[in-house]
Formats: structure tokens, sequence, C-alpha cells
């Protein structure tokens, strides 16, 4: 509460005022959406959560979850009412210990008014009870919840969280976690984070999992099933968590195979990124029939498809890039999916220099010279895609091409300078495609608007660069070893 000093003259004028009733004051409600383009209504206005505390029950047989979260957030505006996303039955909504009323609204929209308008600035606990079958819930025509033998999985983008618990679902309200999941004895309950305890009573075992650094609402994750889970220390010292659903059968192996270089990945990127940011690292693969892998914060969420030729290193190394590039560093809005995809897809190439299946150039003269001038591919803008082609071929290899046309034009001191500066410049905040140009700029001394905009915004094929110049159209390029292990994971997101 703020007070002022009031002059006597003032004293007639201020009790005119103080007759007004509190109701007449400029409370509005939050916006519906937080303003994304591709997006209008994720995400929600009005306030900032600081922290998500889900203590939930989950009966695999029914795929029934019942939960209560508290929410904590601060206002941004006098607030009337306010929205949540979340799409399963709600029961009770509390504000500030005050039962609030509240509707459902449009395709995902939880409306909230509460007891007593709220001003700008002030803390609020909001305590949602809820229950339902996340599997029997869609919204826009999908379901972002995986049903699997013997559980359920929720992990998506841009959307996931509506299916489990009610939140601010946009990238820009970042927030820290604790997840508590009561499953009968047998079953196992995966979150982001480290695994602080488990405790089993009356058949019902207990897991609390905490994400203690801030994290984006797509990239919570829930994996409830049975699993061998394995675990380690990075030779750098990271904690490693891995999980394997006990019935993938053929893919097991090449699954292993692969999740279990983790540690290895971690230090290796360390190298070029810098320090690993979070507390734990580690993946799960879960029986599901979906085909894309997601960087889900520190436990990375992978489909028995990624390794159903082989193991598959390389989607590895593009998902634990993400750890940096995407949720260390999370985007402003969803048309900076190239600094996530583009540096993501870049890391691969690396990779495969390291295991001497090709170098970054090399892989960069083979994308170029496989698309014609007149290919749609060229047509894709990645620094600003649109909602159609945010998870397309283009901002991938399109995006890694820019990337490496970045590191032709300032060389490798300033590239590599740049690769491990970004995240500690924006760390565990949020940038945009523009905010990346002006540090690229900084740190290189040089102007790159020309670049990239050539690279990321016109949408035609560029000229190939006259500094270590690609290939000309029409020139053939030997396929880089690589390529097939990279190719396969082109829809890695592709949902």
């Amino acid at each position: 509460m703020h007070r002022r000093m009031i002059a006597p003259g003032a004293l007639a004028a201020a009790s005119v005022l103080l007759a007004i009733p509190a109701s007449a004051a400029s409370y509005s409600p939050g916006t519906p959406g937080i303003g994304d383009p591709y997006y209008p209504s994720y995400g929600n206005g009005g306030y900032d959560v600081s922290h998500y505390d889900l203590r939930l029950q989950y009966q695999p047989k029914t795929d029934e979850l019942q939960g209560t979260a508290t929410i904590l957030a601060k206002t941004t505006q006098d607030l009337s009412r306010f929205d949540l996303d979340f799409l399963l039955d709600v029961s009770e909504v509390r504000v500030n210990g005050a039962k609030a009323s509240f509707a459902t609204s449009g395709e995902h929209e939880l409306v909230v008014t509460p007891k007593t308008p709220l001003a700008k600035g002030t803390q609020i606990t909001v305590v949602v009870r809820y229950s339902g079958v996340p599997s029997a819930k869609s919204a826009y025509g999908f379901t972002s919840w995986h049903r699997t033998p013997d559980g359920g999985v929720a992990a998506n983008e841009p959307e996931a969280a509506w299916w489990w618990f009610p939140s601010n679902d946009h990238p820009t309200d970042k927030a820290t976690y604790d997840v508590s999941v009561a499953v009968p004895d047998g079953t196992q309950a995966l979150s982001n984070g480290t695994l602080q305890s488990t405790a089993s009573k009356l058949g019902w075992t207990r897991y609390n999992w905490r994400q203690n650094k801030p994290q984006a609402t797509y990239l919570a994750t829930l994996a409830l099933g049975r699993f061998d889970i394995t675990t380690g220390t990075s030779d750098g010292g990271v904690p490693v968590i891995n999980a394997y659903s006990k019935d993938l059968g053929d893919t097991d192996g090449a699954a292993r195979a692969s999740v279990e270089r983790t540690g290895e990945i971690v230090d290796w990127l360390s190298g070029y990124f810098g320090p690993y940011p979070f507390s734990t690292a580690g993946g799960y693969v879960p029986n599901t029939t979906t085909g894309y892998a997601l960087e889900t914060q520190t436990r990375i969420y992978y489909s028995p498809k990624q390794f159903a030729n082989g193991s598959n290193t390389s989607v590895v190394v593009h998902e634990l890039a993400h750890q940096w590039y995407g949720d260390y560093v999370s985007l402003k809005g969803w048309k900076d999916i190239w600094i996530n995809e583009g540096f993501a897809r870049y890391a691969q190439w690396l990779w495969s220099e390291h295991e001497g299946e090709g170098t970054a150039q090399e892989l960069a003269d083979y994308v170029y010279a496989s698309h014609p001038a007149d290919d749609a591919f060229w047509t894709v803008k990645p620094g600003d895609p649109g909602p159609d082609e945010q998870f397309g071929d283009a901002v991938y290899n399109r995006g890694a091409l820019a990337i490496q046309a970045l590191r032709n034009e300032i060389g490798d001191d300033a590239f590599f300078a740049i690769l491990k500066g970004w995240p500690k410049e924006h760390a565990y905040g949020n940038a945009s495609v523009a905010d990346f140009q002006e540090y690229a700029e900084q740190v290189s001394g040089k102007p790159l608007s020309a670049l990239f905009d050539t690279w990321l915004f016109q949408p035609e094929k560029p000229a190939a660069p006259s500094v270590r110049a690609l290939v000309k159209t029409g020139t053939a390029v030997a396929q880089p070893k690589s390529w097939k292990k990279i190719e396969a994971t082109n829809e890695v997101h592709g949902h």
C-alpha cells in the first residue's frame, strides 16, 4: 500500500474521489491471449506466473487425472478477471484464499473472476482443483496427450500444458515447478528437473519432481507408465536420468544406444555453448505412436520411431542443443523459432564434423545445391516462417545455412564467441531474432543486416556468398555420410 500526504486545500476533492465505489475504478479483464500473432488465443494477459505447484493423482487403467494446481503470480494491470489455458473439468478456484467464480470460454480458456478485483502489482495465489480424462479432451481438432499401453504422456509444441495443468501457456511467461504425482505401485511418474523424493502408502507411490530454473509451459512434461530408469553423471558433473518404457520391443536397444550417450553429448555441447544450464539432463522413450521428439527441459521426450532404423545420436544432439537454444534462452514470439531450430540443426552439423561424417561447410554445400531456385524450400522465411511452416524443413536446413553464412562472414573466432556468449547474454530469459542480430553485430563488429535479411527473410534462393563460396546451383555435390541420419530428424518436431 502506498501513502502520500494530501494538502488541506485538496481534502474536499479527495472526499469526492473517496466516495466513488471501488467497482468504478479502472479494473479490466486480462486479455484471453498474450498477443502472439501466430497463436492469438495462446497465453493470457494481466499477470505473470513465477511458480506452479502441481499435486496430482493418476490412474493408468482409466487415464483419470485428478489435480490441485497452486499458481503463484503477480498482476501486471488492475485486474477484474483473468484467463488460464486449460481443458480438464474444474470443481473449484480460489484466489488469495477466497472462492472465485469461473467459466469456460472458447476452445481452451478458463475464465476466473476473483471475489474482489486485483490491483496492479499484487502477488496472487490461485488454486485450481480439477479432474478428467486427458485423452478424452481435444482442442482445435487435436490432442497433445498421448495414451500409452500403461499410462499417458504430455509432450507437444507449441502446446501441451492444457491437458494436465492450468497455465499461462506462452514461452514468455516462464516459471519454476514442483510436480508431485501419485500413481499405483509399479507405475512411475516422470517430470522435469530433479526427483526430490518418493513415498509409498496404501498401494500408491508419490513422486516429487522439482524444476528450479525458469521453464516455458510447453517444455513441462509428464510421463506415467512402467519404465526402466537409468542414472549416471557425465564427466563434466551433470547428473543424467533416462527412462525407457518396458514394452519398447525391437527399438529398445537402438533407443538405449542413442539416449545413453546423453552425458557425453552434454559435455561436448558445453564446449560450444557454455556450461550446461540446468540441474539434470536426460531423456525418456515411452511406447507412443508419435513420430517426433521434443526438447522438454532436462527430460527430453523421444518417440520410439526416432530409433526405428537403428541408433541415432544426431537426434539426441538436436534435442540437447535446445537445452541452451530454446530452453535456457526461449523465444519471445513463435515467429522467432529459427533461434531454436536453426541452431539445434547446426549442432547436428557440428556433431557430423566431430564424428568425421561431413563438415558443416560440406553439409551447407549439399543443402544449398539440393534445392534449385524454383524450389518452394526458398519461399519459406526462417526468420518469420508463419505458423504453417513453423516446423518445416526450411526452418531447420535453410536456418542452419544462415548460420553457416554468418560463420563465413565473420570468421570462426567471432562465430564461436557468439555461440557460447548468446545463451549467457539472455540466461533463463527470452529473446528474438532481432536481438540475436544485434548481439552478433556487437560481438563481430560488423554490420549484418543485409546477411540476415538475405538468409532469413527473403523468399528466394540467396546468391552463393563470396567468402568460401557455397557451390553454385546445378553443381554436383557429394552427399555427406551423416546426411541420412540428419535427414531422419527433418521432421523431428513435425506434429
